[in-house]
């Protein structure tokens, strides 16, 4: 029982808030030590566009940019809720990342390696595994051999590999670990999912989390914060889980006669507005202040007076 004595801010609220601080970084190392297998340090935490604090943001994705003491970049995003072109996304967001830190005139040389990791907490798509690494690797066709390249580095020819220049992604299907937390990334998977860090932990990172990411650590205005964050990641969940039931519904209906494809799109985006209209209506009988339901369904402040 000893475990679950404390409770434990969620890791996305902490990489918003706390993780950021060079005092911290020992937490998001043990992290990065885990899930890439090899010992990080943190240099610096890089800023972007991407690294905004704002409402959309506390849905779709909280993120966090950081450079190694190799000079490779590390983005951390967590996905709460469904987004079509996922994939797309990560993909131009490491293309960016890449760009971003290119000055007008470098050589092709100051190209510096991404790791892109995602957890995600909803279904991306078909797999057992609760854990998937993509990585760039060139196979002869015919001979089946990999292709090394010879690169110039400290004034030296070396020979490496592709995959240690282009990217490496890594998803993290939260929801599909139902594991005993044994080894330092099952125990990672059990706190991401559920917010248990066993008492004793010797995983990178989590005995630092224990110490420094306790709910009850916050302030009583820091714990509200959080508290309304929960809650509309929550709403947000359920509004867009009813309203795939009830869209689809009525798209098949409507589909039946109109072509059913057609049907279906219109059906969900009506059904999307009519439930989150919904829960602003009974959100808003509760005494909820309007700014925060608008941010819990995505209304605008003319649907909201509407109601």
């Amino acid at each position: 029982m000893g475990e679950l004595k404390d409770r434990y801010i969620r890791f996305d609220w902490a990489i918003k808030r706390l993780l950021r601080q060079k005092a911290n970084f020992d937490v998001l190392e043990g992290f990065l030590t885990v899930f890439l297998n090899e010992k990080i340090t943190i240099d610096e935490i890089l800023e972007s566009e991407s690294n905004q604090l704002s409402a959309e943001d506390k849905f779709n994705r909280v993120d966090i940019k950081a450079r190694n003491d190799k000079g490779e970049i590390i983005i951390i995003e967590i996905q709460n809720t469904r987004e079509l072109y996922y994939l797309e996304r990560i993909l131009y967001g490491v293309a960016k990342a890449i760009t971003e830190h290119m000055q007008l005139g470098d050589t092709y040389n100051q190209v510096k390696k991404v790791y892109s990791i995602s957890i995600l907490y909803f279904d991306i798509g078909q797999g057992a595994d609760f854990l998937y690494h993509g990585q760039n690797t060139f196979w002869g066709v015919h001979t089946k051999d990999r292709l090394y390249i010879r690169t110039k580095e400290r004034d030296a020819i070396v020979t490496r590999l592709p995959a240690d220049i282009f990217p490496e992604y890594i998803l993290i299907r939260v929801n599909e670990f139902n594991k005993n937390a044994v080894t330092p990334l099952e125990e990672w998977m059990r706190y991401l999912k559920d917010g248990v860090i066993r008492e004793g932990t010797t995983a990178p990172g989590l005995g630092q989390a224990r110490e420094k990411l306790k709910y009850y650590s916050m302030s009583t205005e820091e714990r509200h914060a959080y508290d309304e964050h929960i809650n509309a990641i929550m709403i947000q969940n359920d509004v867009l889980d009813t309203a795939k039931l009830e869209g689809r519904a009525e798209g098949l209906v409507e589909g039946r006669a109109e072509g059913l494809a057609e049907g279906r799109a219109e059906g969900l985006a009506e059904g999307q507005l009519l439930e989150r209209k919904k829960t602003a209506r009974n959100l808003k009988a509760m005494g909820v202040a309007e700014d925060v339901i608008m941010q819990a369904t995505g209304l605008s402040a003319e649907e909201m007076a509407e109601l």
